[in-house]
């Protein structure tokens, strides 16, 4: 039997190729892989003595070689076959272990340059892993170090490997190449949002403990390529997640890092029911908590700063399933902990470089958008009446909670707070009833944000009975004269912004 191994990830490789060589496999391997085996001892042989030819171009070409590949893909029951290998001196090879050049590690640094990621497109491999993948009736073929466990119990229980386990090798490699060169690709489409083809490189992550409902089964692929924050978190402790929980969690981690002033979102079916920023983060969480105290039990939080011993009391006070920060203080993972089944998710590089694109999935195909990111929107006033500075920074405030609102969206807010939020209804006004309703008589003197413009006068004249001051929205109705009308009838001021902001 003999094994060709060429890997750039050595995890396991010695250990590996030493139990090879101890059950009689002759060792065939290239550059920096044949040093390490040689290394350590072990009788390794380049490719060269298969090729009889030497590796050339910094070793851009080394195995791409007939010796090589008829090694590979020669069928051991089709005679011809075999009677050409032996023709041309070409030895079989059973037994393939190769992973692929660190493109991805390499396009990560954010030194790299686009030569160096160049450089880092592998050739050879994937054309010997595709060749020893494609004849899996009889080589096998193995692409991480997860799968060295399972090739040596094999071998040292049967002597060799089933079809079984090499047809299922054969599909993670396959799915290995694939993954690989839709990197490639995305990488060299560069700044284009939306190319011809749509590969994307995505490896599982984890299983989850159910879908929408438990009769549903779930699982989380991540992305290969940063942005990957949420799916590179760490779970400290609590249940195993759900499915539920990541869409709730992406909700809280995208809505928190809307904000530069500690922060905090208490989500709801992907819904905020409260949201406050403050000078603390413990003040920010005991204001949100409060704005809709009944909603936030069973929630999930998200907070944009450090979780300290003082927030940590105040979580474990009522009934939380997640909790989404940067970090945790040692005294508020203990506090925390207390609850066995909550869930305390570390997110590193919390805040950073947000996806440019949003990918949903309906019957037969996906629909793929730019992400909703609108920095530095300017304002026009069509009403008689301008806001005061305090009533700007909370209608900024509010437009910015309710781009992260379901669609018809409203939300009231007063001194950087959600009092009421309206979310997910089929009228404009229903919303705004929903928003006044939860601001429980606390809306006098507050501001209203709408996600899209009003279509009528009612929710004007709703809100200016609840005391609103101020309203800001898109405009862009025929009817906006109505509104601007209203609010100049109750002394309300009104910005306009010029962006709609739907999420559906």
């Amino acid at each position: 039997m003999k094994a060709l191994l060429s890997v750039s990830d050595k995890t396991g490789i010695i250990e590996l190729a030493t139990f090879l060589h101890e059950l009689g496999v002759e060792l065939i391997s290239t550059g920096g892989t044949l040093q390490v085996l040689q290394s350590a001892g072990l009788p390794a042989v380049g490719v060269e003595s298969i090729t009889h030819f030497p590796e050339m171009m910094d070793g851009r070409v080394k195995t791409l070689h007939p010796c090589i590949h008829g090694a590979l893909l020669a069928k051991r029951d089709n005679d011809s076959h075999l009677q050409a290998a032996k023709t041309h001196g070409i030895p079989l090879i059973d037994l393939v272990i190769v992973n692929l050049y660190p493109f991805a590690a390499t396009i990560q640094r954010p030194d790299s340059t686009r030569d160096e990621a160049i450089e880092q497109i592998d050739i050879g491999g994937p054309s010997m892993i595709r060749s020893a993948a494609k004849n899996m009736a009889s080589v096998t073929v193995v692409v991480s170090p997860d799968s060295y466990p399972i090739l040596i119990e094999e071998l040292r229980i049967h002597g060799n490997t089933t079809i079984q386990t090499r047809q299922e090798l054969a599909t993670k490699a396959f799915q290995h190449t694939a993954a690989y060169d839709a990197m490639i690709a995305g990488y060299l489409s560069g700044s284009t949002l939306f190319p011809d083809t749509l590969n994307l490189s995505l490896t599982h992550h984890s299983s989850l403990r159910y879908g929408e409902n438990p009769h549903q089964a779930a699982t989380l692929y991540q992305s290969q390529t940063p942005p990957n924050h949420l799916a590179a978190m760490t779970q400290l402790s609590g249940k195993e997640l759900s499915y539920n929980n990541w869409l709730d969690m992406n909700a809280a981690y995208q809505l928190v890092c809307e904000f530069q002033k500690p922060t905090v979102a208490i989500i709801k079916h992907t819904n905020p029911c409260g949201v406050a920023t403050g000078n603390h983060i413990s003040d920010a969480y005991r204001a949100a908590h409060d704005a809709d105290s009944q909603s936030a039990f069973g929630s999930v939080v998200g907070l944009n700063r450090e979780v300290d011993d003082e927030t940590a009391k105040q979580i474990v006070s009522t009934f939380v399933e997640v909790v989404v920060a940067p970090h945790f203080t040692e005294k508020a993972i203990d506090i925390l902990k207390k609850k066995t089944a909550l869930r305390l998710i570390v997110i590193p590089n919390f805040g950073c470089s947000m996806p440019r694109v949003g990918i949903r999935q309906v019957c037969g195909g996906i629909l793929v958008q730019e992400m909703d990111h609108v920095t530095d929107p300017t304002y026009t006033t069509p009403t008689v009446l301008q806001p005061s500075t305090s009533e700007v920074s909370d209608l900024e405030f509010a437009m910015l909670v309710v781009k992260h609102v379901k669609s018809n969206a409203i939300v009231v807010a007063k001194n950087g707070v959600t009092l009421g939020i309206g979310a997910g209804q089929m009228s404009r006004v229903d919303s705004v009833k929903i928003a006044l309703e939860k601001s429980r008589g606390l809306s006098n003197g507050a501001v209203l944000a709408s996600d899209a413009f009003f279509p009528f006068r009612d929710s004007v004249d709703l809100a200016a009975s609840a005391g609103i001051r101020a309203i800001i929205q898109p405009g862009g109705s025929i009817r906006d004269h109505e509104s601007v009308d209203a609010c100049n009838e109750h002394g309300i001021a009104m910005l306009f912004t010029g962006i709609r902001h739907f999420l559906h």
